[in-house]
């Protein structure tokens, strides 16, 4: 039986992570996995546990249990080593785990398919900020949904995607588009916009579908671009973004990149929805960087 770890976020989607994150904990018990707890009270605490049982060769597989922070842990600790990720995803958004087709919110369900031991390599976007070094399966933000994830991540109410939208209307009263200093697949540009956001992934936010044709296995980067709007103009189009309606709208680009660097300044980055630093310098795709279970 595969040695597996196992990580744990109880506050994950209204407590969902506590609740599938134990169902998920009996199953693979119940399978007699040879499983490890390393959860902790603390995502650096947790991730130092993970590191740890990934460097000393204690595991084979690592299940993370919560949402897409869950899954930006897990692949900062799976990428580039022989060690499969699992999902248990119970959190708000669960971006991640629909891409992978993965069962949402049913613990029991998503360690079967770890226990069916299916496995398949994926893509991750690596990125560099002035902070640190990262993987991220889904998108890395670094303009006004960045400001409104800032916002969004201080409050306490509401739950869910909700806090997102008020947090966007919030920042919109006052928001102004930001200019970009960008190198594109080794061409410089300037760029004026509401948003740049680099996406491995099609969705984020709770379904988001930003770069619709947007794929973790083509070995590509979608570098999605909001030109400046007017406040009703974008309240009108955003709606779109659930369907992918949106990419028709004249101000919106996407261009297809392997390596872009980004500065706009003193603007939060987002990577998964977590924090990863200021003035992302380069972000590239890291082709088959991380194997995963998969149904």
């Amino acid at each position: 039986m595969t040695r597996l770890g196992l990580i744990i976020n109880p506050t994950s989607g209204k407590g969902n992570g506590r609740v599938h994150g134990n169902l998920a904990l009996d199953a693979l018990r119940a399978a007699g996995a040879n499983l490890i707890d390393l959860s902790a009270k603390t995502y650096d605490l947790a991730f130092a546990n993970g590191r740890s049982a990934i460097d000393e060769g204690r595991i084979d597989g690592l299940v993370v249990a919560g949402g897409d922070g869950m899954v930006h842990l897990g692949v900062n600790l799976c990428a580039g080593t022989d060690v499969t990720l699992g999902i248990i995803p119970c959190g708000t958004g669960n971006d991640a785990a629909r891409t992978l087709g993965l069962p949402v919110v049913d613990g029991a369900a998503a360690a079967q398919v770890v226990l069916d031991g299916k496995s398949d390599n994926f893509d991750l976007g690596l990125g560099k900020s002035d902070e640190k070094s990262f993987h991220f399966f889904g998108s890395l933000s670094a303009g006004f949904d960045a400001v409104v994830a800032a916002r969004a991540n201080k409050w306490k109410w509401p739950k869910g995607p909700s806090r997102y939208v008020l947090a966007m209307l919030r920042e919109l009263a006052t928001f102004k588009p930001l200019q970009y200093d960008a190198v594109i697949d080794g061409v410089e540009r300037k760029i004026e916009a509401m948003l740049c956001a680099v996406a491995n992934s099609r969705s984020f936010g709770g379904g988001m579908l930003i770069a619709p044709e947007a794929s973790v296995q083509d070995g590509e980067l979608d570098l999605f671009v909001v030109h400046p709007l007017s406040r009703p103009a974008f309240l009108k189009m955003f709606p779109k973004v659930y369907t992918g309606g949106h990419v028709t709208h004249p101000a919106v680009e996407i261009i297809r990149t392997k390596i872009v660097r980004l500065d706009a300044g003193n603007i939060p980055t987002y990577a998964d929805g977590e924090y990863v630093g200021k003035r992302p310098l380069q972000i590239e795709i890291a082709p088959n960087a991380v194997k995963i279970f998969v149904a």
